[in-house]
């Protein structure tokens, strides 16, 4: 996040897993074993980043990015554009994070080398007012040819919110190839409030963006070949949350082993509690595929604030939000969500009853390969005895619960499951892990 400095938490994969079942749990476990921590010079390992700010250079870009069965897709995208060069690919496209009011000034290039062959623009839904110079006129707005001219676009940012902005130059191919990317407008009211009310206050630490998507790996290979792109036989599969499928989600931000895609997508919060974390996350959910996606966080209720950066209000001004279970993100739309996760067991209450549970004899668990997620205590919070040798992938008692598409063959990777598009939550003891 861009907003205030906090304490760096090392991020080790989890080892107590509530709704999870065995083989996501040894998805995740996969994950632990053959990918190290980033180094410590990335930025905040979880949480939105915001790449750049009102005033921003970009170019078109070609390049791949991964998926977790091994293979690589090639992608169109939005680069950052700096002066001297030096940017590299990525997927989506920097993250602009503005606020109401500012001037917003984005110029778009699409080199010769290392640009797209075709000509290419930007589009940003929601926002009005929005001119362009020095470009090749085109249907929705100015284009940069390859090799050619930069055009620059600019407006004022209105209403505060989650939007996408996407190429307007044949979208149907250029977004699927991967031309979008997230605008984040934040009210006059400040970086910790989602709109100007108060009821949309938020914990700055934990603010959360989750961009949708879904690639046809063989509409992306005929590109690549310069052969005809036909979406009419348009058949995704692969399903991505911020550019990446679980369990690559939940790797930190700018993980070393994912150059093209830098945004990570786990949730991380500590239990609701009025004196010492009274303000709850905000989730920004946005689609720029093609596809509608029911994305549901498993074992949560979420508060719906916002819908294409506008609150819910009645014609009155009547709060008109909602608790949601499962959420279906149209094509194209944006979200809003508050989230506070309760719990009423002594894991955060040292005073208060437990819940009574059995804990099973050693000898009746089954350490695969000598690790396990058992904790080895009945209430997660604390860590219990486990047999010599064996290795516990939890780091201090945490709880995690999937979020995922409730189309199931969105939760796979090239129909292989688990995996597509899903993240992880991590609800950490109260005051966080050491």
């Amino acid at each position: 996040m861009e907003t205030t400095a906090k304490t760096r938490r090392r991020f080790t994969k989890p080892k107590a897993l509530l709704g999870l079942t065995p083989l996501l749990a040894s998805a995740v476990v996969l994950t632990a074993l053959l990918w190290p921590s980033a180094a410590a010079t990335t930025p905040d390992p979880v949480g939105m980043e915001c790449s750049a700010g009102a005033t921003v250079d970009l170019a078109a870009a070609t390049g791949h990015v991964y998926t977790p069965d091994g293979n690589s897709v090639f992608m169109w995208g939005y680069r950052l554009n700096p002066a001297g060069g030096g940017g590299t690919f990525q997927m989506p496209g920097p993250t602009i994070c503005v606020t109401q009011g500012e001037t917003v000034t984005v110029t778009l290039t699409n080199p010769a080398v290392g640009g797209v062959p075709e000509p290419v623009s930007i589009v940003f839904p929601g926002q009005t007012g929005v001119t362009d110079d020095d470009a090749t006129p085109g249907l929705f707005a100015g284009e940069a040819d390859p090799g050619g001219a930069a055009v620059t676009y600019t407006f004022e940012a209105g209403e505060p919110g989650t939007y996408l902005y996407e190429s307007g130059t044949d979208p149907g191919k250029q977004i699927q190839m991967g031309l979008y990317g997230a605008l984040i407008v934040r009210p006059t009211m400040g970086a910790d409030f989602a709109y100007n009310d108060a009821t949309t206050q938020f914990d700055p630490n934990r603010e959360y963006l989750l961009v949708l998507n879904e690639i046809d790996p063989a509409l992306h290979r005929a590109v690549e070949l310069g052969q005809p792109y036909n979406f009419s036989v348009f058949n995704d599969d692969y399903w991505q949350v911020n550019g990446r499928s679980f369990p690559d989600t939940i790797s930190e931000n700018y993980a070393p082993w994912l150059p093209s895609q830098p945004y990570g997508a786990l949730v991380q919060v500590e239990p609701y509690n009025a004196a010492s974390n009274p303000l709850p996350a905000l989730i920004r959910y946005a689609n720029a595929g093609a596809v509608n996606h029911p994305f549901h966080p498993h074992g949560n209720h979420l508060r719906v604030v916002a819908r294409d950066g506008r609150m819910l209000k009645g014609p009155g001004g009547q709060d008109t939000s909602f608790e949601d279970f499962t959420r279906t993100i149209g094509s194209g739309q944006t979200y809003d969500l508050l989230f506070k996760w309760t719990t009423v067991d002594s894991w955060i209450d040292p005073g208060g009853e437990a819940v009574p549970v059995t804990i099973p004899g050693l000898q009746n668990l089954v350490f695969k390969d000598a690790t396990t997620f058992y904790s080895g205590d009945p209430e997660l919070g604390e860590q219990g005895a486990l047999p010599q040798g064996t290795t516990s992938y939890n780091e201090c008692g945490e709880f995690y619960f999937p979020w995922h598409s409730h189309a199931l063959m969105e939760f796979t990777n090239f129909d292989e499951g688990f995996g597509g598009l899903a993240t992880l939550l991590r609800v950490d003891p109260a005051g966080g892990c050491p």
